[in-house]
């Protein structure tokens, strides 16, 4: 069985997301989900993460995993922010992720 693979792009700051689906299963990981950061008025949106909350609720998904891969300065992750969205989610995430999102912002720092 493949899965299906469905990218979300965020033009600000040129990042994929991706939700993975294992067709058949009405499952889902959401990876690297991105807040919409403007880094000139440093502040964030959610306009990016809620197409992803669009697409796994109008294709009745269950999301069983928030996955961070990596960050860069130039973007902010919206695992919290999907994280309230879909209560059943677990976030993974590193440890050297953890501690990025503790410098730029703690508020946005996903919980452990």
């Amino acid at each position: 069985m493949s899965l299906l693979v469905v990218p979300f792009f965020e033009a600000v700051t040129h990042t994929y997301s991706y939700v993975v689906v294992e067709p058949g299963s009405g499952t889902c990981a959401v990876i690297d989900p991105v807040l919409d950061y403007d880094p000139m008025t440093r502040r964030a949106g959610t306009a990016s993460a809620d197409a992803i909350v669009a697409f796994v609720k109008s294709n009745g998904l269950i999301v069983e995993w928030l996955l961070e891969t990596h960050v860069h300065a130039d973007h902010l992750s919206a695992a919290r922010y999907l994280k309230s969205r879909f209560l059943c989610a677990q976030i993974g995430i590193g440890a050297g992720v953890r501690d990025v999102h503790r410098l730029v912002d703690p508020e946005l720092t996903p919980p452990t």
